[in-house]
């Protein structure tokens, strides 16, 4: 049965078959960028701190508020 809250069924199921959690495969499923394929993004270490802190809000990490550029990209590699 289809959930209306997830933005891209199909790779949210593809998640859940791999054993993500269903708050982080709809995490990642909701993502504006949910289903693109990679590449195309430069590294987090030429991203600007708002940028990182933009992503990190968009995929829900906690206490993104309080770490430093660095903190941000590891916490984004290992979300």
């Amino acid at each position: 049965m289809p959930n209306s809250s997830i933005k891209n069924e199909a790779q949210y199921e593809a998640l859940r078959d791999k054993g993500y959690s269903k708050q982080k495969a709809a995490r990642i499923a909701n993502t504006p960028e949910s289903g693109e394929r990679g590449g195309k993004a430069k590294p987090y270490e030429e991203w600007t701190k708002s940028e990182l802190y933009s992503q990190a809000k968009n995929v829900g990490l906690e206490g993104r508020s309080k770490m430093n550029k660095s903190e941000l990209m590891e916490a984004l590699r290992n979300n």
